[in-house]
């Protein structure tokens, strides 16, 4: 639990999105102060701030409509806590409604989940300084032109720059491929780049995806990626199984050549240019495969020379394929072709938000739970500093809702980080305002690199971005003559009391992970069984839905794991068998990949109806460990399949031809690995029957 303290996370913010996020609180600040009008400069500049981290990836469109939603629904927040301000009964009862309803938006994601937080912030913000109804206009107006002017700047270049979004999304996968390739990895870590193309799909595929013919570009490219991908991981699995010092040397430089071109690929896309570096390095990989070509054969494993030329042959294809693709996508053209829109496989199309509302009004549902803890503890909180009658009493329920989370670990960290995070922000802040930096202007100044840095930092580091929000509100509120010593006790005693809060209403009603990560993972395994089963079915759409399925799977059972690592006490016997499961799971996984990259080449495969039959066999041995995963049932006895495996493999390794040869090798190696992954499961699972704790 305590290392996450110290864990810093790689930046996800580019500069540019910092800069307009921070000059759309600065600016309005800035031309208030010349004219004497500084409340309302200070009123538009909130608001640009609490709509600020919205601004989120994706189409132009979908960014419009999800900030200017936060921004209507904070500003309502607001007007009802001003004008319900005046009755601590209202208010709490106001807080336990939009708690609740805010609580239950994370079910729809982190984006809705932010809006959530955002509209309860403001509501007990503005429920310290009661207003009549009239008066309760102004304020939350100029609360909503903040956000609509946040929102401005983050669809500013919507019309010169259409497709920038997709662009960088798919020259983010690139690089990252380019990166992975370099790097051997062990067969039980999951694919890589699998959020990112999750993140994709929706992007290319989703309701508010940008619409005209270069848009089918993306989608090929995105295509591209993903044979891509099978084809890199295949080659990096095959260099396990090879004694042949000079063909696995030819692999590592294959992939290397590789990387440069999926590299340049990512920057051509990322800047809008030809990628003519790729072309370039596409050129060394193919002087690679001449001389593997070449090559008589491993010592070792001479059979799996004709699965390694297949897959560097079919790699090759995909990377000129994506060097001519990007080339049109990385034009400000169309693309010369009239192209028919390809209709949205049914696993992408995202869920109606009323039915996913819905689906989780239950105890069982994780958002439902973690709803009512927000709405009862905000509630209580409002109570509970209204009745003490502290000074800036608000800070407590705004810190109890900015701190919990739906998970232990989540509410744990956020609330330690929060309080030494805003303890040293108020310090500092408060030192140099009083000592330093007293005029206005440089207060500006300040106010401008406090939120770049808030923005910037904080998915680095979450209490160095509390640390700087501090700073930055000491500011702000210095603007409204209230000297930053005054604001020094008053917000670290509230900061303390509303972290120890919400830790308090986790643990009075917990969602523990630890009776939740064995579904995650079973359910993890029956999309990774849907996603094998739709390889030998002639199906492309259905092997895009079981895609889709096993990847939103992993990732849920990633987070779940990661969730039960940061629990209290937790069971290190689950644990053991958590991140057993999910390795041996990802060993299945990658094994089918590389059944994939086969299949999409073969003409035919020898003796289909022996391998689907065996695949069957595979299915059902999943189906059983599945079941014993998520019902503690008896583990399957798999000892069957060991033989049937072998008997296989003699059948397809009679094979006729060259080509054929090099598929049932291909075959043969990955169903082998496939039944090894599930008797390391089985052994795994038994041993974890005879420990209860497991």
């Amino acid at each position: 639990m305590l290392s996450a303290l110290l864990e810093l996370k790689p930046r996800d913010v580019p500069v540019r999105v910092a800069l307009r996020n921070t000059i759309a609180i600065v600016a309005p600040l800035a031309l208030s102060i010349p004219g004497g009008h500084t409340p309302i400069g200070l009123g538009i500049a909130v608001g640009a701030l609490n709509t600020m981290f919205i601004d989120q990836p994706g189409p132009y469109r979908l960014r419009m409509q999800r900030m200017l939603l936060s921004a209507v629904a904070a500003a309502i927040s607001a007007y009802v806590g001003y004008v319900l301000g005046a009755s601590t009964i209202l208010l709490a009862l106001a807080a336990l409604v939009i708690g609740v309803a805010g609580g239950l938006l994370v079910a729809l994601g982190p984006n809705a989940g932010r809006a959530g937080l955002a509209c309860m912030i403001l509501l007990v913000i503005s429920g310290a300084t009661p207003r009549d109804p009239l008066d309760a206009l102004g304020p939350s107006t100029l609360f909503l032109i903040g956000g609509l002017l946040q929102t401005l700047f983050a669809i500013a270049a919507w019309p010169l720059q259409r497709y920038r979004p997709e662009r960088q999304a798919l020259a983010q996968i690139f690089q990252q491929l380019g990166a992975g390739a370099r790097q051997h990895a062990d067969r039980g870590s999951p694919p890589p780049v699998t959020q990112a193309l999750v993140d994709v799909e929706d992007l290319l595929h989703g309701a508010h995806r940008a619409r005209g013919p270069v848009m089918e570009t993306f989608r090929i490219l995105a295509e591209i990626v993903e044979r891509i991908r099978i084809e890199l991981l295949a080659l990096d699995d095959l260099q396990d199984a090879l004694t042949d010092g000079e063909t696995r040397r030819s692999i590592e430089r294959l992939l290397d050549y590789a990387a440069r071109a999926l590299e340049a690929i990512g920057t051509a896309l990322e800047r809008g240019v030809t990628p003519l570096a790729a072309a370039a390095a596409i050129e060394g990989f193919d002087a690679v495969l001449d001389a593997l070509i070449a090559l008589e054969g491993d010592a070792g494993s001479p059979r799996l020379l004709p699965v390694i030329r297949a897959r560097a042959e079919g790699l090759a294809g995909q990377l000129r394929a994506a060097v001519r693709n990007a080339d049109f996508a990385g034009s400000l053209g169309e693309l010369r072709a009239t192209v028919i829109e390809e209709q949205l496989p049914a696993a992408l199309r995202p869920g109606n938000a009323l039915q996913t509302l819905r689906a989780n009004l239950g105890f069982e549902s994780v958002a439902f739970r973690h709803a009512l803890r927000c709405g009862v503890c905000l509630a209580i909180a409002v109570i509970g500093e209204r009745t003490a009658g502290i000074a800036h009493g608000y800070w407590i329920p705004m810190t109890a809702a900015i701190v919990l989370k739906p998970d232990f670990a989540g509410t744990f960290r956020f609330g330690l980080l929060r309080v030494f995070g805003t303890l040293f922000g108020l310090v500092f802040a408060t030192a140099l305002v009083h000592y330093a930096l007293g005029g206005v202007w440089e207060r500006v100044a300040l106010v401008g690199l406090f939120a770049f840095g808030f923005r910037l930092l904080t998915t680095v580091h979450y209490g160095i971005g509390v640390s700087l929000l501090t700073a930055l509100l000491v500011l702000l509120f210095s603007f409204e003559d209230v000297a930053p010593a005054e604001l020094l006790p008053a917000r670290g005693i509230a900061t303390v009391i509303g972290s120890a809060l919400a830790l308090t209403a986790y643990l009075v009603w917990p969602t523990w992970e630890h009776l939740r990560v064995r579904p995650t993972l079973a359910a993890m395994i029956d999309a990774y069984r849907a996603y094998v089963a739709a390889l030998l079915r002639v199906d492309a759409t259905g092997r895009l839905e079981a895609r889709s399925a096993a990847r939103a799977a992993r990732t849920n059972a990633q987070a779940s794991l990661e969730r039960l690592r940061g629990e209290p006490r937790r069971q290190r016997e689950l644990t053991t068998l958590a991140e057993g499961v999910f390795a041996n799971a990802n060993r299945f996984i990658r094994a089918g990949m590389s059944l994939e990259a086969v299949l999409l080449d073969a003409r035919e495969l020898p003796e289909r109806e022996r391998v689907a039959a065996f695949a069957t066999r595979i299915d059902e041995g999943f189906a059983g460990l599945s079941a014993s995963l998520r019902d503690h049932a008896a583990v399957p006895d798999l000892a069957h399949l060991r033989a049937e495996e072998r008997d296989l493999a003699e059948s397809l390794e009679s094979a006729g031809d060259e080509s054929r040869a090099a598929v049932a090798a291909a075959v043969i190696e990955a169903l082998d690995r496939m039944v090894d992954s599930m008797d390391t499961l089985a052994h795994l699972m038994r041993k974890a029957e005879s420990d209860p704790g497991s």
